[in-house]
């Protein structure tokens, strides 16, 4: 059940990243992209002393699009 939580919110954290960002991505990338996101987000979250692990759906999804956000950030400087 967690793996497909995982891709439901990566899939949605992805798709509102790119649409913040404006960036034009597939379908699968933005789930990749919201997937890693919420990884390197929660890896952020985790740095400033915010438990993701403890925090409700709409704080894990908020997490993950500000991961995605990064994640294009990076992938446009290159």
């Amino acid at each position: 059940m967690g793996f497909l939580y995982s891709i439901l919110i990566g899939g949605i954290a992805g798709y509102l990243a790119s649409v913040i960002m404006d960036s034009h991505n597939s379908a699968i990338v933005n789930i990749l992209l919201g997937i890693v996101g919420g990884f390197v987000g929660g890896f952020i979250a985790r740095k400033l002393g915010n438990d993701p692990d403890n925090d409700g759906l709409v704080m894990n999804l908020l997490i993950a699009v500000v991961g995605a956000i990064v994640l294009i950030f990076i992938g446009r400087l290159f």
